[in-house]
Formats: structure tokens, sequence, C-alpha cells
């Protein structure tokens, strides 16, 4: 179906027709019953617009670039509904990729995105971070890049991230408040950004409260490149614990995953939670609510990351169409602690 029909069931010019169903600065000129008499016809005609030759028209392509670095974290969800909900509000198409914690292949992806002249890219940096320096090459295009979860020290790409470390810190003050002492740390993979901040709040809470931390109750996620792992590798670890006897009334895991793996480690040997030991996460994972007990954890504002990132390149791509010159933004957004079924104080010694 083409404009030339339309116009012929119409019965206005073809110009006409193409100045309205285009929306082109001229129709503003155009009477209100000649839209809508245009309209109907292309409705009824079943018209659509060609997108590809319009954009070669006016150089646009509607169109974001969204790279994920797992889509199987749960993590993710949250913060793509985030992305898909405020691109579809700016008439936006996302491009969703997985580069499945592969360099050549997340390469791969993001050449094929350039040449299909995405406008922006949104890159989700979750769990693994492989080494992506190869996004400093993005200023040449000149394509607006937002990172979630992690910043680049150099080049133009912006990023939102949470302070991990103000996560940590409300995450360890809150096991304090309730009186618990001897606490196990699951720390996160070293090569993975948020462990080392996370750490840091730890070791910041600990000292401001005099806290010691006692290094035989400190055990790591051992390094992968699957976010799942962290569940079986949680219960594993605190089941190597309990199997030395060591004394704990606490566990401060590294995410909702080991959390969860600690539970079921804590359940297989009858400890209760959290009337014997308490446990706390980090993320508020959808399924952190619907456990049984539901855990406490650190949230992070996810849907928010997501939304603050399509804002941030939205800025960016009006100012690339303007020719103005793009700065680089650095959102940083706080978490807040999630009280609910698995913490408590610990058990005095004759309850134990």
């Amino acid at each position: 179906m083409t404009i030339r029909e339309v116009a012929k069931e119409s019965g206005f010019a073809s110009a006409t027709v193409s100045i309205v169903l285009n929306n082109a600065p001229l129709a503003r000129y155009i009477p209100e019953t000649t839209k809508k008499r245009i309209e109907r016809a292309a409705k009824k005609l079943g018209y659509r617009p060609n997108v590809f030759a319009r954009t070669l028209r006016n150089q646009r392509t509607h169109t974001v670039g969204v790279m994920v670095f797992d889509m199987t974290d749960p993590y993710c969800i949250p913060i793509l509904r985030g992305i898909e909900s405020t691109l579809y509000e700016a008439s936006f198409l996302p491009i969703l990729t997985d580069v499945h914690n592969e360099r050549k292949r997340f390469e791969r992806y993001l050449e094929m995105l350039l040449d299909r002249r995405v406008e922006a890219l949104i890159v989700v940096a979750n769990w693994l971070f492989v080494d992506v320096d190869v996004l400093g090459d993005l200023e040449k295009s000149n394509v607006p890049t937002a990172m979630i979860g992690s910043e680049l020290k150099a080049g133009s790409v912006s990023s939102v991230t949470v302070d991990n470390e103000r996560g940590a810190y409300v995450a360890l003050e809150h096991l304090y408040s309730l009186d618990h002492r001897e606490i196990v740390f699951i720390r996160g993979p070293r090569h993975i950004t948020d462990t080392a901040p996370r750490w840091n709040g730890v070791r910041s809470c600990a000292a401001a409260n005099g806290l010691e931390i006692n290094p035989q109750l400190v055990v790591d996620l051992p390094e992968s490149i699957d976010p799942l792992s962290s569940f079986a590798a949680g219960e594993k670890l605190i089941e190597n614990l309990i199997q030395t006897r060591k004394h704990f009334t606490a566990v401060m895991a590294f995410d909702d995953m080991s959390a969860f793996g600690t539970i079921r480690a804590l359940h297989k040997a009858g400890i209760r939670v959290p009337e014997q030991c308490s446990v706390i996460g980090f993320d508020d994972i959808a399924d952190s609510s619907v456990l049984t007990p539901a855990l406490t954890t650190v949230g992070q504002p996810l849907a928010e990351m997501g939304q603050t990132a399509v804002s941030i390149i939205a800025d960016h791509i009006n100012a690339v169409r303007q020719q103005q010159k793009i700065s680089t933004v650095h959102r940083k957004l706080v978490p807040r602690l999630i009280v609910r079924a698995s913490t408590c104080p610990p058990p005095s010694p004759n309850n134990v």
C-alpha cells in the first residue's frame, strides 16, 4: 500500500498525504478535518509508513542497543524492564543482545549494533565485567553510551551505579544493632566490580562500631562467569563452616543468590533462620520477598537504574542532533535496607 493509493482513496494530493502521514513540519498548516480524512483512508487501506526509507531521509533510526552480559541473572530483569518502559515512552525501539560474558561476542554484537546505526547504547555490566576498553572507540563514532553497574575511569561513557559501599555498611549496621558479633561474611569473586566497595563498607562499619572481624569467618565466592553459581557456592561455603564447627549467629551474603544458598545449608543442618542464625543478602531480586523466611536484604533501585540510563542517553542524543558536545554523566544511586523475616537478635546461650 502506497501514499499514492491513500491519496486516491482520500481525494487529496499525494504531497498533502505525505505531509500528514509523515508528520512533516508543514502538517501544522493542514486543517484537522483534512488530516482525519487522510488518516481514516490510511487506516482503511492498511497503510504503514516505510520506516527504513524515513530513516534514510532524516538519518534517524529511533533504536537503542541494549547489551547485557548475562541475561540469566535475576538482577537484570528489573533493570531491563526499567529500560524498556522508558524507551517505549520516548518512542525508541530497544535492540537487546546477551553477550554471554564473552569478549568476542561483545565485540561482534557491538559491531552489528553500530552497523544498524543505533542512536545510543546501554550496557548492563552485571556479574562478570570483561575488559571492554573497546567502548572507548565509541567516542569516535559519536554514539552516546551509558553503562549500568560499572564505571569506566576514562572516556566518554556515562554510568549509573549504586553506592555499594553504603549498602554494605547499612547491612552490617543492621546485624550489629541486633547484637550480632560473630558474623560470617561471604565476599564476592574478586574480579567483580561490586566486591571491593562492598567489603570496604563492611570494614568501615566494623571500624566505626568497634567490631572485630574474625578472618576465619570470612569466605569468598569462587570465580565464575555464571551469576547463578553463587547459590550453590554460598551453600557449599556455609556447609564447610558448619562442618568445622565454627560458631556464628549471622551471615552477611554477597548477594541474594548466595543468601538463598546459605539458608538452604542452614536448613539442611537443622539450624533455624532467623531464630538460630540471621541471614542478610544484597540486591532484592524478585524471589527475596517470597522466600520462607522472606529475606532481609539491601535493595538496589534496579528499575530506576534502567530509567536513569535512558534519561542520560536521551539527553545525549539531543546533544548530538544539535551538534553539541556530550558531557559524560556519572550517577550513583542510594540503596536501602529492606528488613524482612530472616534477621532477628541472636539466641541467648541458654537457647542455642
